[in-house]
């Protein structure tokens, strides 16, 4: 018998939802990153999108450790001459909390044509209120 190798066509989704209430940035993104990726499931294959979709609520009640809250700066280049651009994590977090998380889920998916593929099945929502209701999403609880 030789080694199960998962094809794009018979990969069965679910959909998961994750409360990051109170939780820790790190935490709810590597384990988004994890089910994205699919890791969570037996027929895992490293070269194939085996992963589910991932909601995430409450982004805008999610915390981080230590003097993070302080001294996490977020960098973009606009790719011109004296185009970088600072924005504290306190103001990211005023103005666009999803995309904290979703800029952490990013940074722990391969950065190639599968890894972009992983990230469009993460939905990040600041509030509990979210438009998958009707996809019944299944809720995972971290640990820690």
């Amino acid at each position: 018998m030789g080694t199960y190798y998962a094809k794009p066509g018979e990969v069965k989704r679910e959909w998961l939802l994750i409360d990051a209430a109170d939780a820790v940035l790190g935490r709810v993104a590597s384990t988004a990153a994890q089910l994205l990726k699919g890791k969570h499931k037996p027929q895992y294959t490293p070269n194939v999108d085996t992963g589910d979709f991932v909601v995430i609520i409450n982004a805008d009640k999610i915390r981080v450790t230590g003097a993070k809250a302080e001294n996490k700066v977020y960098y973009r280049h606009s790719g011109y001459p004296g185009g970088l651009k600072a924005e504290p994590f306190a103001r990211a977090m005023e103005r666009h909390p999803e995309r904290v998380i979703e800029r952490a889920v990013r940074g722990m998916l391969p950065k190639n044509t599968l890894g972009r593929a992983q990230g469009k099945k993460l939905k990040v929502y600041a509030g509990v209120e979210h438009p998958h209701q009707a996809q019944q999403p299944r809720r995972i609880e971290l640990e820690g």
